[in-house]
């Protein structure tokens, strides 16, 4: 029986920022990990761009202390601008009206996690999954068949992001595999560890 970690940075910085309003310090949760969850290895999945030196100081902080990181360079595409035809209010005339949509930041580690995950898939052992992405349905079904316990580390709250819309960092998807698969699929409020993982200035 083992303990393992797999942490989906970008989806569980998004998740403690937007939906919690704190920062996480990748030290001290690594040292939570190990120290009171008992977790063998832990593992840090994380995009990144060549210029971001804070990210890459701790890479190095994370590494030295016994963290297994797989970090991806951050990959920047233009998305399509849009054009809109508005019509004139005063006048009735139309005209094109050119939207800049932006750019996109793709560094997608969720293959990456699921190599590595699938080598510990033995009775009994442990795995924190900290996410709330829908796309490790498969993952977690296929350690339930193997008697892998998954404890998913999210948070489950809904946000108000239009007229009667509400979003979740906790997917549909996950949320079905708690409920069918209870006492083998576990959740555990990221919030709760607050207090050990917060990043005080």
């Amino acid at each position: 029986m083992a303990n393992y970690a797999f942490i989906d940075v970008q989806n569980t910085d998004s998740t403690t920022k937007q939906i919690l309003g704190f920062e996480i310090d990748w030290i001290k949760l690594f040292i939570f990990l190990k120290n009171c969850k008992k977790c063998d290895k832990v593992f840090f999945y994380t995009g990144i761009a060549t210029n971001d030196f804070d990210m890459l100081n701790i890479l190095k902080q994370l590494k030295d202390i016994g963290c297994i990181n797989r970090e991806k360079i951050v990959h920047i595409y233009k998305n399509l601008d849009k054009n809109v035809e508005i019509i004139c209010s005063k006048c009735g005339n139309k005209f094109i009206k050119r939207i800049d949509m932006g750019y996109n930041h793709k560094s997608n580690c969720d293959v990456d996690l699921t190599v590595d995950a699938m080598q510990f898939l033995e009775k009994d052992n442990v795995y924190y999954l900290f996410t709330g992405d829908g796309d490790f349905e498969y993952l977690i079904n296929t350690a339930v068949k193997f008697n892998t316990k998954v404890v998913i580390v999210s948070n489950g709250s809904k946000i108000i992001d239009g007229p009667r819309h509400y979003s979740s960092r906790l997917s549909i998807k996950l949320r079905k595999l708690i409920k069918d698969y209870r006492g083998q699929v576990d959740f555990e409020n990221i919030d709760n560890y607050r207090l050990r993982i917060e990043k005080t200035i």
